[in-house]
C-alpha cells in the first residue's frame, strides 16, 4: 500500500466517498484508535455502520481473507486496535470478546487460484463484498480500510490505516487475522515442511528454501515471481503437490 498524506475533514457528510480521514495525535504519525469515524458517520444519518478490512494480500501461498464487523459506538474493548500490532494471545482473546459483543459479523476468504486469475486488489475487494454479503444486519455505511471501496449500495469511507483509526475496522482485522492464522495452521499439516503454521505463508527465508526443496502446492499463488520460477526450476508436471490424508 503507498502512503498518502491525509487531512481530517471538518465536515465528514460534505465529503467525497473516496477521502481518507484518520485520527492523528497532534505533531505524530501514529493514528489513534477510537469511534471518531463511527460518530461522524452518525452524525451524516448512518445507523449501520460495518468496518472492513482485509488479511493476506502480501503471502505467496493461501487465501485472502477480510472480514466485516458491526459494533454498537462505545463497546469497550480492551487493547483493540491494528492487528498486526497484537500478540497472538490478545488477538485470540479480542477475537472471541469480538464476536459475542458485536451486533453483526461475517468472515470471507477468495483462494489462491481466484486471486491468480484477477490479481490481488480485486481479490481483496471481494473478499470484503462478500463478507458484507454475509452479514445478518445490512450495513448504510461502510468503513474501510486503505485506498479503495467496494461494490456495495451505501455509503462508504476508505481510510488510510484504518485498522488503527478506526474500533470497527481494528475489530474487523483481527477477526480476519485469526481466522487466516488458523487456517495456515490447517494448511500446515496438509503440506509439511513449508514452515506454514509459522509464517503464515509470507515469504520468509524458511518459506523460500521450502519452496526451493519441495516445489510449490496447489495453494501456493503461480503469480508471484518465486513460485512462478521453482514452477520452471521444477517443470511443469512436478508442481502440484498433492496435500497428505489426515
Amino acid at each position: 500500500m503507498v502512503p498518502v498524506a491525509v487531512r481530517v475533514q471538518k465536515n465528514p457528510c460534505t465529503k467525497s466517498p473516496n477521502s481518507h480521514p484518520a485520527n492523528k495525535r497532534p505533531f505524530a504519525g501514529t493514528p489513534v484508535c477510537g469511534w471518531k469515524l463511527e460518530k461522524a458517520a452518525r452524525q451524516c444519518g448512518a445507523l449501520r455502520i460495518a468496518g472492513l478490512d482485509e488479511v493476506g494480500r502480501g503471502p505467496m501461498f493461501g487465501p485472502v481473507v477480510a472480514a466485516a464487523v458491526m459494533l454498537e459506538c462505545g463497546t469497550r474493548f480492551r487493547g483493540l486496535t491494528d492487528s498486526k500490532k497484537l500478540p497472538e494471545k490478545m488477538r485470540v482473546e479480542l477475537d472471541v470478546e469480538i464476536r459475542a459483543k458485536a451486533v453483526a459479523w461475517a468472515i470471507a476468504a477468495v483462494d489462491a487460484e481466484t486471486i491468480d486469475r484477477i490479481n490481488i486488489r480485486r481479490a481483496s475487494l471481494l473478499a470484503m463484498r462478500l463478507a458484507v454479503e454475509q452479514l445478518s444486519v445490512a450495513p448504510d455505511y461502510l468503513l474501510i480500510d486503505g485506498v479503495d471501496t467496494i461494490e456495495w449500495p451505501c455509503r462508504q469511507q476508505s481510510v488510510i490505516q484504518g485498522d488503527g483509526t478506526s474500533y470497527s475496522i481494528a475489530a474487523a482485522s483481527v477477526l480476519a487475522k485469526v481466522y487466516r492464522d488458523g487456517l495456515l495452521v490447517e494448511f500446515d499439516r496438509q503440506y509439511p515442511g513449508y514452515g506454514l503454521a509459522s509464517h503464515k505463508g509470507y515469504c520468509s527465508r524458511e518459506h523460500m528454501e521450502a519452496l526451493a526443496r519441495l516445489g510449490p502446492t496447489p495453494l501456493h499463488r503461480k503469480n508471484w515471481s518465486p513460485v512462478a520460477q521453482r514452477m520452471l526450476d521444477f517443470g511443469e508436471e512436478e508442481v502440484i503437490l498433492e496435500p497428505l490424508t489426515l
